[in-house]
């Protein structure tokens, strides 16, 4: 740490037991950018005001940041012109791929807008305002305890939530900050028609794949454009013809400016998830149980889609975002537990601990309000371990297996719809029947019978396996009423028995059933809704278990985190991504993850080549190839390594959900958009490391020179502000 950052540190120990402190690691509220924080930006080369980023009300740049619903774009035209990451749009470039048209392979691109199609299943929301709902929750919860605590938290949410929504084209959202201490509410305007305008191939998207997936040096293109529409009106629309692209207050500028080392750069976006305050309960849950079954288990369904997909090309499309997700996942895990044992970080976390408890002890008045709050966390991880296996299956089983997925939905709103607004669970109110919907549609655009039968035969003979006190009696009961000599046998006959009774694999099957009464859609016939039924008794437990942890531990963590405050009182707090828009910032700086290896900041065009084999997933295109060969355009170059740059590093501070954020420069610029992380930085969810922690971007300049030389997308660089 430099010299003017170690006295600045020291100046803001008395920030410290607020909540007020800063740094390059952390990912922070726009609500919170004060002036000490902005002060350390720029200083670091930041040119705009606190109310250019974010105003409440105002037109600051925040306001173009586009939440897609696991990822991040960001307006770069007055058009709803959406700039995120290829592995973002991946998903709908899936669902509207055929073997005909491929998109996924050979890219996509609209010249006009009446070319441009249909992102099934996206949306895409921008902020409105944040409003701080502490009080309102937290007094709704004051003396409860366990499931009794969750429910009065989930019902105030709802509550607050539906008077909000009443009578305004927006969404809102209400998300819990340093494990429940605080509570915000989130409006957006969210657009429902989404289209897919720009995609390169894969092998620009996604070149590399697997191999290089989380690794540095990276050359992939990884970049796509959607467009946002809405009605003639302006007001939010599900898809038609009729729609008009949305024009927002505010869009972003690319730059073709370039970077070098040491420059500043922000990140804005929608980090999903970090778990920095959790204890060694947790980190021994993840790294003793969690990570590794999700390893196997993943690893084996990669295993199983790829099978099915060598038999058939229009599966292989099928399966392709599975395929997609669970790569990324499993490698993500991997990485995770390297870290873990690299860093000891089960170790120093049990070592931590010991010391806070020590602390306790010798303060009396710490110690009767705070000595519970780790023998408490363990109990509730011990109680967890009897019925996390079981947990495991019954979540997971749908997630590969469509008709599993539709079942449980089905059979889940039958019981919610017949409850009043109010008392449904969270997903299943009135204001979620669109997205529901859309979820019975898009099951369509994945669902293939025989990839399906493969996965439900997995976790039919993993539940086989399941300890004696964990058993899943729905399919125990299932298998025992199967005629067959073995297991094996008994599992291919329920599983023939299941589809041969199921009309489930229709689109209009599954909305017909949706709009029945409750009781009609219990009282179905279709053999995939019987099995459902039986299952859902044992979900009903298991999401009352679920209640009573979450409501427990939504108590317990903030204490917690208050203790740690007092007790390091020197150290930084800030609060845990939760999908809430944050914004993070840094400097352009390589690293070195061992003694005499160094890897520079930035990867170029002429690596993109060398790496070139004519395999996938090193299969560059020839036309890129001759490209290079005849020298690309000035106005594109880096000056730093003469040559067309591609990806690059930065400190900033990012995980999962950041995926298609725009990196910014000092001037509010785009200069890349990030997608992914470092290798060695993977378990930063848990402890951030400034040595190693990196984010990994497309350089804007590989975006604009892919869009001009390579496809000659020249509508869309003229729709775009380019400095």
């Amino acid at each position: 740490m430099s010299l003017k950052k170690v006295l600045f540190f020291i100046m803001m120990i008395a920030f410290l037991v607020s909540g007020n402190a800063f740094s390059e690691e952390g990912m922070w509220q726009l609500d919170r950018l004060d002036g000490d924080l902005l002060k350390e930006m720029q200083n670091l080369g930041l040119k705009l005001s606190g109310d250019q980023i974010y105003e409440p009300g105002g037109k600051g740049i925040a306001y173009a940041i586009v939440d897609l619903g696991g990822g991040t774009g960001s307006f770069v035209s007055d058009k709803g012109l959406i700039l995120t990451n290829h592995h973002v749009a991946f998903t709908a470039l899936q669902r509207t791929s055929s073997v005909e048209s491929n998109f996924i392979e050979e890219g996509f691109y609209a010249e006009s807008y009446d070319k441009e199609i249909q992102a099934p299943g996206y949306e895409a929301s921008i902020l409105i305002s944040i409003d701080d709902v502490t009080d309102k929750v937290l007094d709704a919860a004051e003396g409860l305890e366990s499931a009794e605590r969750y429910e009065a938290i989930e019902d105030v949410i709802k509550e607050i939530v539906k008077k909000e929504e009443e009578g305004r084209d927006v969404k809102c959202r209400v998300s819990g900050f340093f494990g429940g201490m605080k509570y915000k509410l989130f409006t957006y305007f969210t657009m429902k028609d989404v289209r897919i305008v720009y995609a390169p191939p894969k092998s620009i998207g996604n070149y590399g794949g697997d191999i290089d997936n989380w690794m540095w040096p990276r050359h992939t293109g990884d970049f796509s454009f959607f467009r946002a529409y809405v009605a003639p009106d302006g007001s939010s629309a599900e898809y038609s013809e009729d729609n008009v692209p949305f024009e927002p207050e505010i869009h972003l500028a690319m730059s073709t400016k370039g970077i070098e080392e040491d420059d500043f750069t922000m990140i804005i976006g929608f980090p999903g998830r970090t778990m920095r305050y959790r204890t060694s309960h947790s980190i021994r849950y993840s790294q003793d149980w969690m990570y590794p079954l999700r390893i196997r288990v993943f690893g084996e369904m990669i295993d199983l889609f790829q099978r099915e997909a060598e038999k058939n090309p229009a599966v292989a499309i099928k399966v392709a975002s599975f395929d997609q997700m669970l790569n990324n996942a499993m490698k993500n895990y991997q990485g995770m537990l390297e870290g873990f044992k690299k860093a000891k970080l089960l170790e120093k976390k049990i070592e931590e601990e010991k010391q806070f408890a020590e602390w306790l002890s010798d303060n009396d008045k710490m110690h009767k309000r705070y000595g519970d709050v780790l023998p408490s966390i363990e109990s509730l991880y011990r109680k967890q371990k009897s019925y996390r296996d079981k947990n495991f299956v019954l979540r997971f089983v749908g997630f590969g297996n469509q008709m599993m997925r539709g079942s449980g939905m089905l059979v889940r709103w039958s019981f919610e719809k017949e409850k009043e607004d109010l008392e449904r669970d969270s997903g299943y109110m009135e204001r979620d029947i669109p997205r529901l919907k859309r979820g019975l549609r898009t099951i369509q655009m994945s669902y293939d019978e025989s990839v399906d039968r493969e996965v439900l035969r997995y976790f039919l003979k993993m539940s086989q396996e399941l300890p004696e006190d964990q058993r899943v009696e729905g399919f125990d009961s299932l298998l025992a009423a199967a005629e067959g000599s073995d297991i094996d046998e008994k599992i291919d006959n329920a599983i023939d028995d299941l589809y041969a009774g199921t009309s489930l694999g229709t689109v209009e099957e599954r909305l017909r059933l949706f709009e029945l009464p409750g009781e009609k859609i219990r009282e179905s016939e279709d053999t995939f809704i019987k099995f459902a039924l039986t299952l859902e008794k044992e979900k009903r437990k298991l999401r009352k278990l679920d209640k009573e942890f979450g409501g427990t531990i939504s108590a317990l963590r903030p204490e917690l985190i208050r203790a740690l405050r007092k007790w390091k009182s020197d150290e930084l707090f800030y609060p845990d991504a939760n999908s809430t828009i944050r914004l993070t910032y840094g400097t352009v700086r390589g690293y070195s993850p061992e003694e005499a290896l160094h890897y520079d900041y930035i990867t170029s065009l002429s690596g993109v080549v060398a790496k070139h084999t004519g395999e996938v997933p090193f299969n560059c295109p020839e036309k890129l190839i001759e490209i290079k060969r005849k020298g690309g355009p000035e106005k594109y170059m880096d000056e730093y390594l003469d040559d067309i740059p591609v990806d690059f590093l930065s400190t900033c501070d990012i995980t999962g959900g950041n995926s298609g954020s725009p990196i910014l420069n000092g001037r509010g610029e785009v200069i890349g958009a990030a997608f992914d992380g470092n290798y060695e930085s993977i378990s930063a969810d848990y402890q951030f490391d400034e040595d190693l922690t990196r984010a990994i971007s497309v350089d804007s300049r590989y975006i604009l020179f892919i869009l001009d030389e390579f496809s000659g997308a020249r509508a869309l660089l003229e729709e775009m502000t380019i400095h």
